[in-house]
């Protein structure tokens, strides 16, 4: 089952790095490359493990994933329970660490496995959607890195999980 993974480092501490990676919306479009659109689905009003989302791709496919882990503000976990005829499995992992000696930056490392059908075709498909799946994810955490630094989206952000609610931990840091 391919693996792929990527990773940075951002200039904002632990709480305020999770809250931006699970925003919902607007504030999500602007730095998530990866959507169209997504949401909560089931009634859920916020995220939880349990919880299901529904996700429309930049390019229209759908999937259904629900979070199999959650726990702010270190780490999610998501499964797909729904999704595109060619992935027989998904799952992913965002992990977040304070940068040691820096507690106001925070490392990200993203983390993603599929399995492909058909069988007969998987082993091509697992090589080609490796390639794929890393271009997205790369992009995807290097929009991670825009929005949390970014003000639209810094001012969005569940004041729950350390958020909006504090305006020193939501400035984003002075530029050089």
């Amino acid at each position: 089952m391919p693996v792929v993974e990527s990773r940075c480092v951002v200039p904002v501490d632990l709480h305020v790095a999770f809250a931006v990676s699970q925003t919902q919306g607007e504030a999500r479009k602007r730095w998530d490359p990866f959507i169209r659109g997504q949401y909560l689905v089931g009634g859920a009003t916020r995220a939880a493990k349990g919880v299901r989302t529904f996700t429309v791709q930049r390019f229209g496919f759908r999937m259904e994933s629900e979070y199999v882990s959650y726990n702010p503000p270190t780490n999610v976990g998501m499964n797909m329970t729904k999704g595109s005829w060619f992935f027989a499995r998904m799952g992913g992992g965002w992990r977040f660490s304070e940068v040691d000696g820096d507690p106001s930056s925070t490392e990200a490392v993203w983390r993603y496995n599929f399995s492909c059908k058909p069988a007969w075709l998987a082993p091509v498909a697992e090589r080609i959607g490796a390639v794929l799946l890393q271009r997205d994810i790369d992009r995807r955490i290097r929009g991670f890195a825009r929005g949390c630094v970014d003000p639209f989206v810094l001012a969005h952000l569940d004041p729950d999980l350390g958020g909006a609610g504090d305006p020193a931990r939501t400035a984003p840091p002075a530029l050089p």
